[in-house]
C-alpha cells in the first residue's frame, strides 16, 4: 500500500546547503521537497502557499530568524511540523527553538539517515532530538525541582505535541493504552511510545503523577 510522500519545505539562507538537502531528500520515494526559502519571512510565505508537512528550519537567517519564524508558523499553521537544522546547539538556542514549538532539533553534522528519520518521525508527530540536545533537555529537567517556587509549577521545557496532548487527555481519564489506541485510531505500540514521551516531558514517574502535573500547569 503506497503512502503519500511527506511534503518538506527547506528554510536556510545558504543556497548551496538547500540544494544539497534537496538532492539528498529527493532520492526518497517517501519524501518530496516542495519548496525552498532563504529567510524566515519567506519561509512563512512559502508555507502558506505550499502547505508542507514538515519544515527544515535554520536558526540564523536574515529578515526573520528561525525561532521567530517557528513561533509564527506554529501559530498560523499548527499542522506544520518544524525541525530545526542548525550548526548551533547552545542552551539558549535549543530551548528557545523548543519553546517556539519545534518538534525536532538536529545539527548540520547529522547523518543523512538521521535527517530522513527525523523528517518521517515529525510527519508522525514524533519528536527527534540530536543526542547532545537530548542531554541538555534531561539536564534541564534534573534542575527543575530546585528552580520551582513552592506552589508554582514551571511550564514544560519541551512542549507536548498535539498528538501527545490527545494521549494525555485520555490517559488522565483513566484509559488504557489499548483504549487510547482505539479512540485515536493508532497502533498500541505507537500509543506506548507517546505515553513514554508524555511522562518524560512532564518529568512524571507514572500516569497519575503525569495527570496531576498536567492539571497543575493548565494542560488539562
Amino acid at each position: 500500500m503506497s503512502r503519500t510522500p511527506v511534503r518538506v519545505l527547506l528554510a536556510d539562507d545558504q543556497s548551496l546547503f538547500r540544494e544539497a538537502l534537496a538532492v539528498l531528500l529527493g532520492v526518497r520515494d517517501d519524501i518530496v521537497v516542495v519548496g525552498e526559502a532563504g529567510d524566515g519571512a519567506q519561509a512563512l510565505d512559502r508555507a502558506a502557499e505550499l502547505r508542507p508537512d514538515v519544515v527544515l528550519m535554520d536558526l540564523r537567517m536574515p529578515v526573520l530568524d528561525g525561532v521567530a519564524a517557528t513561533r509564527r508558523l506554529r501559530a498560523e499553521h499548527p499542522a506544520v511540523r518544524v525541525i530545526v537544522l542548525t550548526t548551533f546547539d547552545d542552551d539558549e538556542d535549543v530551548f528557545a527553538a523548543l519553546r517556539a514549538g519545534a518538534l525536532g532539533y538536529l545539527l548540520k553534522d547529522a547523518s543523512s539517515a538521521q535527517l530522513v528519520e527525523a523528517v518521517l518521525a515529525a510527519a508522525r508527530d514524533e519528536a527527534v532530538l540530536q543526542p547532545s540536545v537530548a542531554a541538555k533537555v534531561v539536564a534541564r529537567f534534573a534542575r527543575l525541582p530546585d528552580e520551582e517556587p513552592a506552589g508554582r509549577p514551571q511550564p514544560l521545557v519541551v512542549p507536548l505535541s498535539e498528538r501527545e496532548l490527545d494521549v494525555l487527555r485520555l490517559l488522565a481519564d483513566g484509559r488504557s493504552n489499548r483504549e487510547i489506541a482505539a479512540a485515536l485510531f493508532l497502533a498500541e505500540g505507537t500509543v506506548k511510545n507517546h505515553v513514554s514521551g508524555v511522562l518524560a516531558k512532564l518529568d512524571a514517574r507514572d500516569r497519575t503523577q503525569a495527570a496531576l502535573r498536567a492539571r497543575a500547569i493548565g494542560l488539562l
